[in-house]
C-alpha cells in the first residue's frame, strides 16, 4: 500500500479548476440566428414571409366567410327587457327579525334602503317583489319598487303594508341610490308608452293610477319617494356648502397669518439691516 501511494503522489495529477469546468455536451441548446444571409435558411425575412403575420385571428378562414357568418340568425333580441333583482317576501322577514332593515311606519320603504341594508348586492335595473314563502311575512311595510307579482302584492296587504311600483330609468335610479353624486337631483322620466299601462293599472299597484296615489297621499302624504329624496337631498346640500365656506375661511386666516409672519420678518430684518449701517458710519466717523 504503501508503494502505491507513493507512485500516485509521483504521477502528476491535474488539479481542476474553474477554467476547466464546461457544460456537458448536449445540455446547451444554441438559439436560432435569424436574419444573418440567405445561404443559412433563415435570411432576408427571418421565415415571416412578404406578408408578415403574428397571429392568425380566431375563426379566419383565409379570407373566405367564415362559419358563424354563413349561418343564418336564429331568434331575436328583447330591446324592451328589463333584468330585476329578484327580492322574496321572506328574505324580508328574515332581515326585519334580525334588526338589518327596519321598515317605516309613515314612509317608503325605497330601493336604496333595501340596497343598503344588504337585501338587494347590486341594482341594475330595478328590483321586482315576488311571494316565495308569503305565509313568512309578519310586519307591516310600505314597499317602493319597480315591479312586483299579485302574489306578493295580496301578501303585502294582508300584512297591513302597502306596495307602489314606480318607474325608473338609469338616471333616475343612480340618482335614487347615490344621491351625493348630484349637485342638481334630475326629475324622474315618465314610462314610455309601451310600459304606461303597466303603471296605470291599480291591481298592479302602478304609481300613475288614481287610487294608488289617492291612497299614498293619505297614508304618507305624497305619491313616491321622490318629494322627501328632494327634501334630504337639500339639507344634506346646505351642510355641504357651509362646510365648504368654514374651510374656505380657514385657508384665509391662514394665509393671513402667513402673510403677517413674513411681513413682520421683513420689518427685523430691516431694522438688523439699518443699525448694521448706523454702526458702520458711527465707526467710518471715529476712525476719521
Amino acid at each position: 500500500l504503501l508503494g502505491q501511494t507513493r507512485c500516485l503522489s509521483s504521477q502528476s495529477v491535474p488539479i481542476l479548476s474553474l477554467n476547466d469546468l464546461s457544460n456537458i455536451p448536449g445540455s446547451v441548446k444554441l438559439r436560432k440566428r435569424w436574419g444573418r444571409g440567405v445561404g443559412t435558411g433563415r435570411g432576408k425575412l427571418c421565415g415571416y414571409g412578404h406578408q408578415k403575420s403574428g397571429s392568425t385571428p380566431r375563426g379566419f378562414e383565409g379570407g373566405q366567410t367564415p362559419l358563424y357568418k354563413r349561418l343564418p340568425k336564429i331568434g331575436f333580441h328583447n330591446v324592451s327587457k328589463r333584468t330585476w333583482e329578484i327580492v322574496n317576501l321572506d328574505k324580508i322577514q328574515n332581515f326585519i327579525d334580525q334588526g338589518r332593515l327596519v321598515p317605516k311606519a309613515d314612509g317608503l320603504l325605497t330601493m336604496r334602503d333595501l340596497w343598503t341594508a344588504g337585501v338587494v348586492t347590486q341594482i341594475r335595473e330595478g328590483v321586482k317583489l315576488l311571494a316565495k314563502h308569503k305565509d313568512e311575512l309578519r310586519s307591516p311595510v310600505h314597499f317602493e319598487v319597480s315591479s312586483a307579482s299579485k302574489n306578493a302584492i295580496a301578501a303585502v296587504e294582508a300584512a297591513g303594508g302597502t306596495v307602489t311600483c314606480v318607474h325608473f330609468n338609469r338616471l333616475a335610479l343612480r340618482a335614487l341610490l347615490k344621491p351625493i353624486k348630484f349637485d342638481l337631483l334630475p326629475r324622474r322620466a315618465r314610462p314610455n308608452p309601451k310600459r304606461m299601462p303597466y303603471f296605470l293599472d291599480h291591481t298592479r299597484a302602478g304609481y300613475l293610477s288614481p287610487e294608488i296615489q289617492i291612497r299614498n297621499l293619505r297614508l304618507f302624504g305624497h305619491v313616491t319617494s321622490e318629494q322627501s329624496m328632494r327634501e334630504e337631498h337639500d339639507r344634506y346640500m346646505i351642510g355641504r356648502r357651509e362646510q365648504i365656506k368654514q374651510e374656505q375661511l380657514q385657508r384665509r386666516e391662514q394665509k393671513m397669518e402667513l402673510m403677517q409672519l413674513g411681513v413682520g420678518k421683513q420689518k427685523k430684518i430691516k431694522t438688523k439691516t439699518r443699525t448694521k449701517m448706523a454702526i458702520g458710519k458711527s465707526d467710518g466717523k471715529h476712525r476719521k
